[in-house]
């Protein structure tokens, strides 16, 4: 991807000569008071309690250089590409440069991060766009991590280098049409067939799927009736995987739906440490604190922009800033990110000294993405009319919150994850099913 070249006078263009940033220019020359995040993106002011004391200083020195490619290579495309629900695939090499994918993964070209340097950084990374901290998630903590956790040595060695590089990507794919919170009862099978499996089935909601080199498949085995993982490559004949249309939010994601119809995957490429789904949820407890960490840098994101905002647009005779409703809700914004940033630090502690359980990462991404959401809904506010325009990022994070929201786990069932572990009593089935009488 190319840096964005010209300014609010003249026409912005990528190194690949494609035109960008255009609506960014436009609202930069209607409203000269207030700068669009996607022309220049505002400052990181959101560290009011000096919260980047507690990370080293090789953490803190990834997440400035996270922060500086997103800001440079990100920003200006953001807005073009999420208004057409389209992936910026020259962005790739660039991803690639931040240094995060693989992250805590050790050897086979990952970097060995701490879990705290990767989370603090994917944070980064969704302070300016929340789409590209999902790509990087979907394929370095769900594929790669399966592979790292579950797959064979030299399953690793064939697969983990090129992914590391981004050169070959990877989706995950466990939600099924019928099966979205109850997912462990998945309906995709496996079936036993000299020299490998078949694979039939449907998934739906696949981040990547559209264009993936590599998809895990997660199905369940025809005979054990176990879960197990399959590694399936693009274009295996019988798989079919078709974008998923009009979404309000995370726009850039590529998400399908898969259809599987007698799918070829030979005995090598099945995921031999996937046999139940607790072998599943060891990916899903470290994806669980990275997503954690999304809805705190989508948030941080909010938070500049509003900062900048209120500083730069005049009403009334004065900035924005020197009414006192407006402080108010800045004040409000700043201490929720205080608090969830302090959630999301603890929960990698717990995880790196092994006491994490999956109530407390349950609890830390309902907790984070809840807050969120109320931080972009009164940064809305606080932008007028120019909440609603994507240009200026509010508007485009408070949509895609809603999908962070939801997936890997929605706010509920998180919710009664670490209820049953503070309860002992599970409560994820009525213990009665009474028949309607409609």
């Amino acid at each position: 991807m190319g840096s964005l070249r010209g300014s609010a006078a003249g026409e912005g263009r990528s190194e690949d000569g494609g035109k960008v940033g255009l609506p960014a220019l436009d609202v930069a020359l209607a409203f000269p008071q207030a700068t669009p995040a996607s022309l220049l993106f505002p400052p990181a002011v959101s560290d009011y309690y000096q919260i980047d004391d507690l990370l080293t200083d090789e953490e803190k020195a990834l997440r400035k250089k996270v922060r500086a490619i997103s800001e440079k290579e990100i920003a200006p495309i953001m807005t073009e590409y999420w208004e057409k629900a389209e992936f910026p695939f020259h962005a790739i090499p660039k991803l690639a440069t931040l240094g995060l994918v693989g992250s805590t993964m050790k050897g086979y070209g990952c970097p060995g991060l701490s879990l705290t340097a990767s989370a603090v950084s994917i944070a980064e990374v969704s302070r300016v766009d929340a789409s590209c901290s999902a790509f990087i998630l979907v394929h370095s903590s769900l594929a790669m991590s399966t592979i790292a956790l579950c797959g064979s040595e030299a399953q690793k060695q064939k697969y983990l280098p090129s992914m590391a590089q981004l050169k070959t990507v990877g989706c995950w794919a466990l939600t099924e049409p019928d099966y979205g919170s109850d997912a462990s009862s998945l309906k995709t099978s496996a079936t036993k067939v000299p020299g490998g499996w078949h694979l039939d089935g449907q998934k739906r909601w696949i981040g990547n799927s559209t264009f993936a080199d590599v998809l895990i498949i997660l199905a369940r085995n025809a005979d054990t009736k176990q879960l197990n993982g399959f590694i399936v490559k693009k274009g295996a004949p019988g798989l079919k995987a078709t974008k998923i249309q009009n979404k309000i939010g995370l726009r850039m994601v590529q998400n399908g739906d898969i259809l599987l119809n007698k799918v070829f995957v030979p005995d090598e490429d099945r995921l031999t440490g996937i046999d139940s789904f607790q072998d599943i949820n060891k990916v899903l407890g470290m994806s669980r604190v990275m997503v954690t960490w999304q809805p705190i840098g989508v948030a941080m994101g909010v938070y500049d922009m509003c900062h900048r905002y209120l500083g730069e647009r005049k009403q009334f005779g004065a900035p924005l800033a020197a009414f006192q409703l407006n402080q108010e809700k800045l004040v409000r914004m700043l201490g929720d990110i205080q608090a969830m940033v302090l959630v999301g630090w603890r929960l990698c502690k717990l995880y790196e000294s092994g006491k994490m359980t999956p109530g407390h990462a349950s609890l830390g991404k309902a907790w984070t993405s809840t807050k969120a959401r109320e931080v972009a809904s009164v940064g809305r506010e606080l932008l007028g009319g120019n909440g609603i325009l994507a240009d200026f990022l509010v508007a485009k994070a408070f949509c895609d919150l809603e999908p962070i929201f939801t997936y890997e786990g929605t706010y509920d069932i998180n919710s009664l994850v670490t209820g049953r572990e503070i309860t002992g009593t599970a409560s994820f089935k009525p213990a009665v099913l009474v028949k309607s009488r409609l």
